[in-house]
């Protein structure tokens, strides 16, 4: 049902409709031979657990959702790795730490590296290899998912139209969600996510892949080159 080879310890996958659509970005722990853990955004919980309950046919397994409170723990720690913040780290569930950064400084961190997050980056309307999923949550040599074929096919036979890029974006004000990235007065992507970062705004955006790599973006009439 995943779009990743879950015998390994812990991984990114991907659940997904029969036309590649994202239904929810997962990671999957395996606590046991039989056990595992998939960690998920809190409003996906439900929507994670129908969709496997549905498919489960004549399975004998038991599906049941659990709440866990998860702190990113940055350097040497046990925990669930992550990559999402371009240094190592883990995750560490139910540790009742207090935090020793702001939630903007994580953001930041985030959006430098180029991870992609549900309701920002990651909906209904993207492709897995748009935000570079295919790199981090899908395996090209496991058995049949769902959407497997639309995204083999992507990867084998052509290339997605856009791609997640890094903006430094003039101004101290995050522009709104899905505003229009423009280049040579025509609408080439739109803004995803973005957090102050002393006196400019650090921005993650759709692309399209023919925008040269050095271009000057404007949003709103703000310069925002290609970072």
């Amino acid at each position: 049902m995943v779009s990743n080879d879950v015998t390994q310890e812990s991984c990114e996958a991907l659940l997904l409709t029969a036309k590649a659509r994202v239904i929810a970005p997962l990671v999957v722990w395996r606590r046991g031979a039989d056990d595992f853990l998939l960690l998920t955004e809190p409003e996906l919980g439900e929507v994670v657990r129908a969709q496997l309950t549905r498919m489960r046919l004549r399975a004998n397994v038991e599906i049941a959702i659990e709440e866990h409170t998860s702190v990113v723990v940055f350097g040497g720690a046990d925990g669930i790795p992550t990559t999402d913040y371009g240094a190592p780290a883990v995750e560490v569930l139910d540790a009742g730490l207090d935090p020793t950064i702001s939630d903007d400084e994580l953001e930041l961190m985030r959006i430098q590296a180029g991870t992609p997050r549900w309701g920002h980056e990651i909906d209904e309307r993207i492709l897995p290899a748009e935000a570079g999923l295919d790199e981090r949550a899908i395996s090209f040599t496991k058995g049949c998912y769902p959407g497997q074929e639309p995204v083999a096919r992507l990867r084998h036979r052509g290339r997605a139209n856009r791609g997640l890029r890094v903006l430094e974006i003039d101004g101290t004000e995050p522009p709104e969600y899905d505003a229009e990235l423009r280049y040579e007065d025509k609408v080439v992507g739109r803004v995803t996510s973005g957090v102050l970062d002393g006196d400019r705004v650090v921005a993650l955006g759709y692309v399209r892949r023919e925008v040269p790599k050095d271009a000057v973006l404007d949003v709103n009439g703000r310069r925002a080159p290609l970072s």
